[in-house]
């Protein structure tokens, strides 16, 4: 019951990144979003929850977890409600970057509680499985149910449909997790400020260059304040005296590559889903709701990629499954550059969709056992807190990359569609096209998916770093194993 309650807060904060996805016209329309700032509506929840991930990990080690745990549900429930009844833009933007800060506070609580709820060896190990399926998974369950309440209801309760489960989690907690010991310490909000506004404004910077180029002066002046706020972000980590990111972690070789393939592994799934989103729904015109099953699937393959390396880790530790769940991503996202406009689900999408999940079941399993391999235990929140603020820094980043490539392969698609439309379009379509400056099918299939095509090349390339990561830092040492098969190795002193 304990993990179950922990797998549910961390599958309604995960599936959050993605449950508005679907959700996005809808939205659209309904507050003016104009397209560009549309993008901040998942943006402002990914980065606050990213940023602020790191101090929510030190606020349970110091003030005790399952408070803390609680206090971050009760936030994300009613930044949630308050997003259901927005009336504007701004509203919900608010309200998403709210639910952004009490994720960030309830889900590396989550992690660092299982830690101090189930032994280590086998047990926790099964924990942990349950544990990365419920977090690599949710982002395709996210979508189904996007699709489901926006077809059935609207787009407002995809936040609204927080509430009962997160008051839940709040019921359930106190009868079924105890409490962790407290750690006395101090907050590091200076760390934490300065690492949440660099990121902001380097996700910015590419958000902006994709529209206005990476001469435009604002875009330069976004890039050169994230250098300055994060190179301030390590000058303060290094002179505090209970820092945010204790960087000695990063000492330990296994522990600096887990965190480098997370980032890179974390932008190839935001970009797969995001990018997968827009073809299916715009190119193969699906309706939300069949977009949403369209993604079923992948929770289903990621959960056996998860059951498979939780059961074989003892045996081979974690390595051999980081290469090869990073080279089945990279397999998968190098067939999804093949797809066009002539391309079906059943023969172009689904079979390339499964063996990205696979390796990625696989990957996120091994990566949260070895990031919090041979951490001492009250620094366990500060790492399962990077751990995580790792995947949504390298998803927001990484998706901003992404965006930057597609924006610039649709732009020049752009170029060369319409001389062939003009010669080919009828005169009202021709006035149409004069007063909107948007091309109609097929014109605009085209550039949509060589925009896609472009964005998951680099997604791949993404991937092909995460398995060289893999090869050449993680050293799996016998005293690991020994832990993996719940021997005597040396723990966390």
């Amino acid at each position: 019951m304990a993990l179950f309650v922990l797998a549910s807060c961390q599958l309604m904060v995960v599936l959050d990144i993605t449950i508005v996805n679907i959700a996005l016209p809808h939205i659209q329309s309904s507050l003016d979003f104009s397209t560009t700032s549309l993008s901040w509506v998942v943006s402002a929840y990914t980065l606050t929850f990213g940023g602020l991930l790191l101090l929510g990990g030190r606020a349970g080690d110091i003030l005790g977890r399952r408070r803390v745990f609680i206090f971050g549900v009760l936030l994300f429930v009613l930044a949630s409600l308050l997003g259901g009844f927005a009336q504007n833009s701004g509203q919900l933007l608010g309200a998403r970057a709210l639910q952004g800060v009490g994720g960030a506070i309830a889900s590396p609580t989550a992690l660092a509680l299982i830690s101090t709820t189930f032994r280590e060896g086998p047990e926790r190990n099964r924990a942990f499985g349950v544990f990365a399926a419920v977090s690599a998974g949710g982002g395709a369950i996210g979508l189904l149910a996007g699709g489901m309440l926006v077809e059935w209801l609207n787009w407002r309760w995809v936040l609204f449909v927080n509430v009962p489960i997160g008051l839940l989690i709040v019921l359930a907690t106190p009868k079924w997790i105890r409490e962790s010991e407290r750690h006395p310490g101090r907050f590091d909000l200076s760390g934490a400020l300065t690492s949440t506004a660099g990121m902001v404004l380097l996700v910015y910077g590419f958000i902006r260059a994709a529209d206005d180029g990476w001469r435009d002066a604002l875009t330069l002046a976004s890039f050169a304040g994230a250098v300055v706020l994060l190179a301030a972000f390590i000058l303060i980590e290094r002179r505090s005296r209970q820092p945010i990111t204790p960087l000695h972690m990063f000492a330990d070789r296994n522990r600096a590559g887990t965190y480098g393939i997370m980032l890179c592994l974390a932008a190839a799934i935001f970009g797969m889903f995001f990018f997968l989103t827009l073809f299916v729904q715009n190119v193969l015109e699906f309706s939300p709701i069949e977009a949403g099953l369209a993604f079923l699937p992948v929770s289903a393959v990621i959960a056996i990629g998860a059951g498979l390396a939780s059961r074989f880790l003892p045996v081979y530790g974690p390595k051999p499954f980081m290469v090869l769940g990073a080279i089945l991503a990279a397999t998968g996202l190098a067939w999804l550059t093949l797809t066009d406009v002539h391309s079906t689900y059943a023969g172009s999408v689904l079979g390339p969709m499964l063996v990205f999940s696979l390796g990625m079941g696989m990957e996120f399993v091994s990566l949260t056992l070895m990031a919090l391999s041979n951490v001492p235990t009250p620094e366990t929140g500060a790492a399962s807190g990077l751990l995580n603020a790792t995947q949504q820094v390298g998803g927001s980043l990484g998706l901003s990359i992404l965006v930057t490539m597609y924006g610039t392969a649709s732009a020049n698609e752009t170029e060369k569609q319409i001389p062939a439309f003009r010669r080919q379009a009828a005169p009202d379509e021709l006035l149409r096209f004069e007063r909107t400056q948007q091309l109609p099918k097929p014109w605009s299939d085209e550039i949509l998916t060589a925009g896609v095509s472009a964005a998951f090349i680099m997604a791949a390339v993404f991937t092909v770093v995460a398995a060289l990561i893999a090869l050449i830092v993680i050293q799996v040492r016998p005293s690991d194993l020994e832990r993996l098969k719940g021997g005597a190795g040396p723990g966390p002193m």
